[in-house]
């Protein structure tokens, strides 16, 4: 990989990308915060970039605030796509399988956090699980083929939230019915996606398929994922927070998944993000793993249960 010390006390950054003409890119939840500095990243660069975003509405006033921002010659575009509704996940990806014949990187950007009380998504799961972890484990299988016929990669994007919580999966009550709690039950969210990503690491090792999967964080940075739906306190602690130099600009926050999505020197089993104090921010590279994240009785029993709870059998 490209460790801080080979791109320098700045670590990685986007001035070491050269051009991305040719490339397609396909990122989730773009209207704002960390995916919408990415996708202007790598539009900036020349790519093409379809984004995957709930609100038509915000999707409208991003590609117009792209072109504003960029060149009105630039390649972006939109797909409705809802990841708390399974069947939205299904509509999205037929229409990506039959309009993007190449993927160079499919980025799992989109979140939510710090949800004050229990929700439930319409097909039944724990909102956090059920958005952050389900709709994208959905959407990865169903593009998989297209992602390997480009030879193509996979981007978590996941949050240093996953050490914080149970620091395993809860299975005898992923809805967290009886104990749910804002923070545990995001940082279970983001776990899970985490072990997702290593467990299917392993599995296209198994079955030789030319896809690669690295998972990245963003640190501590300046986006609207606390908003309405946290707390009080959450959201006055956010508020201080990041008036304060700890927290980071949302477009230095996008760093780690745009490295992911275009860099060819990186290894997989790792994690990416900032790596100065606490990782809220500093120098792109490669940050300490937590061992319990690859357990591997746990991250296959969630990748079979994410399997029944989504009804994709991964082409694997």
């Amino acid at each position: 990989m490209k460790s801080t010390q080979q791109c320098g006390e700045a670590g990685w950054t986007p001035d070491s990308l050269g051009s991305l003409s040719g490339k397609t890119y396909v990122i989730t939840g773009a209207t704002a915060g960390t995916g919408y500095e990415a996708a202007r990243i790598l539009l900036s660069k020349g790519a093409k970039v379809v984004m995957l975003n709930r609100n038509v509405d915000k999707s409208e006033a991003t590609v117009k605030a792209l072109k504003q921002a960029i060149s009105n010659e630039i390649d972006v575009s939109f797909v409705q796509m809802d990841l708390a509704v399974m069947s939205s996940v299904r509509k999205a990806a037929a229409k990506i399988i039959k309009e993007v014949p190449r993927i160079d990187a499919l980025i799992c950007n989109a979140a939510i956090a710090q949800v004050a009380k229990q929700e439930i998504t319409f097909d039944g799961f724990e909102s956090q699980l059920g958005i952050n972890h389900y709709g994208h484990f959905l959407l990865c299988g169903l593009l998989f083929e297209q992602i390997e016929s480009s030879q193509g990669r996979i981007v978590v994007v996941t949050s240093e939230g996953y050490k914080m919580g149970l620091k395993t999966i809860q299975f005898d009550d992923m809805n967290w019915d009886k104990n749910y709690h804002p923070n545990h039950t995001y940082c279970h969210s983001k776990l899970a996606q985490m072990m997702f990503a290593y467990e299917l690491q392993n599995r296209i090792r198994q079955a030789e398929k030319k896809v690669k999967v690295y998972v990245c964080h963003p640190g501590a940075s300046k986006t609207s994922l606390i908003n309405q739906k946290a707390n009080l306190i959450s959201r006055l602690t956010w508020s201080l927070m990041s008036s304060t130099p700890l927290v980071q600009s949302a477009r230095k926050g996008a760093y780690p998944e745009v490295m992911c999505a275009t860099e060819d020197d990186l290894k997989q089993q790792a994690y990416y993000g900032p790596t100065g104090i606490m990782n809220f921010g500093g120098p792109v590279g490669e940050c300490k793993l937590e061992p319990f994240v690859l357990n591997s009785e746990v991250i296959t029993r969630l990748w079979n249960i994410s399997e029944k709870e989504t009804s994709l059998t991964w082409p694997l």
